[in-house]
């Protein structure tokens, strides 16, 4: 799916369709930053604590950390829920009169839906 979102992206902004471009773009970040391991989650081999800088990294390539790697349910999960986010702020822009907003709200939703299965 995330090459999928990719090829679309570059898609849409060729076609400078800017609905699209921000739905993906930000649906792409939410995959990047749920990928992204927490830094108090893991400490390298090499990492020492001195008096001056308190948890550096020594050693070329020390400070590297593997990043998540996410199933294509996990993929579907956070579509869904940037889908889900985008459908109840549209809601709530609806209900404070800025119904520009909540239109551009729901479009982004609609182009995002389109990665999720029937039904969800």
């Amino acid at each position: 799916m995330r090459t999928e979102l990719r090829r679309d992206l570059t898609a849409a902004i060729k076609d400078r369709d800017r609905v699209a471009v921000a739905a993906l773009r930000s649906a792409l970040a939410a995959i990047e930053n749920a990928e992204a391991v927490p830094v108090d989650q893991h400490r390298k081999a090499g990492e020492v604590s001195g008096e001056h800088v308190a948890a550096a990294a020594v050693g070329l390539g020390a400070a590297e950390v593997e990043r998540r790697h996410l199933t294509e349910a996990d993929v579907r999960e956070i579509v869904a829920r940037e889908v889900s986010e985008r459908t109840a702020s549209a809601a709530e822009y609806e209900r404070l009169g800025r119904g520009d907003d909540a239109d551009r709200l729901r479009a982004e939703a609609g182009v995002l839906g389109r990665y999720l299965p029937a039904g969800r």
